[in-house]
């Protein structure tokens, strides 16, 4: 193993792996009644079928079901390798073809049970492409970001103010830079509407050497739960009704057009031949399809809608 395998892969992974174990535990606590379910897998030959790249590695997928808090939970470690990545990934980035690749990732999204808590997903991710004879080339992404259904300003302001603060030892502007780009990441342009209210996001960040991007990766990864726990706490026993719980099923819907139409990590890993159901554990449990529909004006409903736009959070 060179030096850079010894230095971008393995202790990359111990700590993906590290945050995989506290964010798990740290939901269990919040939830209050269930566990996460762990499902270890790993890619080999007798598992890959015979259109499938020939893929390695494996990873950790857990799922928290049904908790009183929590209507699903699933946090993702995953660890894949390959002889060469398939056409559709380096259709544009030439460069990347014919070498052999590892992804690591963390990767997680949550669900809860009462309305008036926001779904929320993060995921940090570290990339590296070889081939003898030719620099590796990487780069780590990922971020988080928020989508409530009723939103409280409150809520919004202190989540990204926790974003804020963890870019804040990287430079005056990172934390305006990712989080412009997640606004525009986070569009469902046939909707013409973002899928929350943003967060932070990052992609092929190499600029300024390995340690100072793992660095930055640590920051955003450990600063998730800070962001989130305290909403969950201020929102999770608010009364709610049956039309609320109605509308947050209509509105995960959103959810699952962005998560199958535009993310990169489904459409990466299902492309490359990856794990369907870790891949798909995004999705939600529930969700409710309506035709041709948009709540009335004036309804609380409707106030989400004025917020489903780029904005200034932290303006005031």
């Amino acid at each position: 193993m060179n030096s850079v395998d010894k230095i971008s892969t393995t202790r990359v992974e111990d700590y993906l792996r590290s945050l995989q174990d506290r964010i798990c535990l740290q939901l269990e606590q919040a939830d209050g009644k269930e566990h996460f379910i762990e499902d270890e897998w790993a890619r080999d030959a007798d598992q890959r079928g015979k259109n499938e790249p020939t893929l390695g590695g494996g990873g950790r997928t857990r799922v928290l079901n049904a908790g009183q808090v929590f209507e699903q939970a699933g946090v993702n470690f995953s660890h894949v390798s390959g002889a060469s990545l398939p056409p559709s990934a380096t259709a544009a980035r030439p460069e990347l073809a014919g070498r052999s690749f590892v992804a690591l990732g963390v990767s997680l999204v949550i669900h809860p049970l009462n309305p008036h808590v926001p779904t929320s997903h993060a995921n940090v991710r570290f990339f590296i492409a070889e081939k003898d004879g030719e620099e590796p080339v990487w780069w780590f992404g990922g971020g988080y970001d928020l989508t409530p259904y009723y939103p409280v300003l409150e809520d919004i302001v202190s989540w990204h103010e926790a974003a804020r603060s963890a870019c804040e030892p990287f430079g005056a502007g990172v934390y305006s830079q990712y989080k412009e780009w997640c606004d525009r990441y986070f569009y469902l342009k046939h909707r013409e509407e973002t899928r929350g209210v943003g967060g932070l996001f990052f992609d092929d960040l190499n600029e300024g050497g390995f340690e100072r991007c793992f660095s930055f990766l640590k920051a955003i990864g450990d600063s998730y739960l800070l962001a989130y726990l305290p909403i969950v706490n201020r929102r999770k026993d608010q009364k709610w009704t049956d039309r609320q719980r109605q509308f947050q099923l209509y509105r995960r819907g959103r959810y699952v057009e962005f998560n199958l139409v535009y993310d990169r990590g489904t459409l990466f890993g299902l492309q490359s031949g990856g794990r369907t159901e870790s891949i798909l554990m995004s999705l939600p449990p529930l969700v409710s399809w309506r035709y041709n529909w948009r709540p009335e004006a004036g309804t609380e409903e409707a106030v989400l809608y004025d917020y489903l736009e780029p904005r200034d959070w932290l303006e005031n």
